[in-house]
């Protein structure tokens, strides 16, 4: 048995110095998935440093640096809590129904903010130890490359990687213009939540841009008419529990012509991040959201795609799932302005 060392400091300061000044040190939240990883020999860290007890379990309305106002989501906030809070199914309901679609009931009740968003990737080569994976131990290959690749990425991927990153919440988040608040041996640092992962490239085992001892302690949500009329929908094996084959997270602001003002698209499942469809996006600005236009403007986004024999149907699920989504929130806006 590997014998390691358990911290658990009583600020995040702490927190981040013990972390810090420890290569092999790991922070410990919910550990819906380090815990699992320690028993499969996929992580080996020397420490963990246990953050479930620096005060950041808490919601609150703050007016943000910019003027605008929102919430502020504390790093150790349980993902059911926040997903059944009032205040974030009505002005962040892309966001809700994001958490509420990940795992079981029972994940979500142990689950924490951050810690969704810095999970593994759920590639069987990454957690299997007997085969080569480069984000596992980089250098030595990637077994998904040629082998069963069904939940491949089809954008940004690398000849070092094709994983895809597993987590509901980040596709929410990416779509709703989300900052994280970071604290590090420097001090605190807010980051666009869009430069929180990273693409493979030829470091695939940096998931994120954090340096090594960087602690997020939260997530700002701004206020907007994108986050109010927002939603999410994941298509999965199976309803009950499962990791998304693509999902879908948008944000839409209409006219009085009904021509689309604004709209966000993240898109899940798909590449090794939460993948903003900024071409598709601005293809819909200033136009019709009829079926026609956001299939068209789908298709502009998968220009990019690469896929096989194993995935190729992802790009026709994500394209129809972006129809699906924006077609409902459509609607919903249509009625909303008829009342």
């Amino acid at each position: 048995m590997r014998e390691l060392t358990y911290l658990r400091p009583d600020d995040a300061a702490s927190a981040v110095a013990a972390v810090t000044g420890d290569p092999d040190a790991r922070f410990l939240a919910g550990g819906t998935n380090l815990v699992d990883h320690l028993k499969l020999g996929v992580a080996r860290p020397g420490a963990l440093v246990d953050v479930s007890r620096l005060g950041m379990d808490r919601v609150e309305e703050v007016e943000l640096p910019d003027g605008g106002t929102g919430l502020r989501v504390g790093a150790s906030v349980r993902n059911s809590d926040l997903a059944a809070r009032p205040e974030v199914r009505r002005r962040f309901p892309a966001v809700a129904r994001a958490l509420l679609s990940g795992a079981s009931g029972q994940i979500r009740n142990q689950a924490t903010t951050a810690g969704n968003l810095l999970q593994r990737t759920r590639c069987v080569y990454f957690q299997d130890v007997s085969t080569p994976c480069n984000k596992r131990e980089p250098g030595t290959g990637c077994s998904a490359i040629g082998g069963y690749g069904r939940y491949n990425a089809i954008l940004g991927a690398s000849p070092d990687c094709v994983t895809v990153h597993p987590s509901d919440l980040a596709v929410a988040l990416a779509a709703t213009d989300a900052t994280v608040v970071v604290l590090g041996p420097d001090g605190e640092r807010r980051m666009p939540y869009a430069e929180l992962h990273r693409l493979p490239g030829d470091r695939p085992q940096d998931d994120t841009t954090l340096r090594h001892g960087e602690l997020i302690t939260a997530v700002e949500l701004a206020d907007s008419t994108l986050a109010r009329s927002s939603g999410y929908h994941k298509a999965r094996d199976r309803a009950s529990f499962a990791f998304a084959l693509v999902s879908v997270a948008a944000g839409l602001d209409l006219a009085a012509d009904g021509t689309v003002r604004d709209v966000r698209i993240a898109w899940g499942g798909v590449a090794h991040k939460p993948w903003r469809a900024e071409v598709a996006e601005e293809r819909l600005r200033g136009g019709p959201i009829d079926e026609a236009a956001v299939r068209a403007a789908a298709e502009a986004e998968l220009e990019a795609a690469s896929t096989d024999e194993q995935t190729a149907y992802k790009a026709a699920m994500v394209r129809n799932a972006t129809v699906l989504v924006l077609g409902q929130l459509a609607r919903e806006i249509t009625r909303r302005n008829q009342r």
